[in-house]
């Protein structure tokens, strides 16, 4: 497997994938999850916390710009093509992607659900009340529709 370079045109389609995948995350969140019945996500409520833990300025757009830009756009499509895809590919080759993509949403679940609540100040899984599982499937969401439009766009194959 060839290492990726970091690049503007590989960043920029990274973007791309964390865009449609950010969508797709707030649409179950927001928009499907609420009309069933289920909790409304409220990631930016999330984001803020953390930032006043951190002592940061704090406001709905703050909340809104790191989750939406920082973490949806740039750290965990990051997180994907630098940490986990390269780890599952040594163990496990290029078989299994779907799964993978899966499993790589529910981490990112149990680190933005399980820790980062704990840093900012929250309970741990937010006391596993119903927003935790709606966030538990919008997160797997996440990482499948990223690994889709990677794969898509032809930036996911080795």
């Amino acid at each position: 497997m060839e290492k990726r370079k970091l690049s503007v045109p590989y960043i920029g389609l990274m973007f791309v994938a964390g865009f449609f995948a950010t969508i797709a995350f707030d649409f179950w969140g927001q928009v499907i999850s609420p009309s069933i019945g289920w909790a409304n996500l409220s990631p930016e409520g999330l984001a803020q916390s953390l930032l006043s833990r951190l002592g940061l300025p704090s406001n709905a757009f703050l909340g809104f710009f790191v989750h939406f830009y920082i973490v949806g756009l740039i750290g965990y499509p990051m997180g994907w093509a630098y940490v986990f895809k390269p780890i599952w590919v040594r163990v496990l080759g290029n078989a299994y992607l779907f799964v993978a993509s899966a499993i790589y949403g529910a981490g990112l679940w149990v680190f933005a659900i399980g820790g980062v609540t704990t840093f900012a100040g929250l309970p741990p899984f937010l006391n596993f009340t119903g927003i935790t599982w709606v966030a538990l499937i919008g997160h797997v969401l996440y990482g499948i529709v990223l690994v889709a439009i990677l794969r898509v766009i032809d930036l996911d194959e080795d």
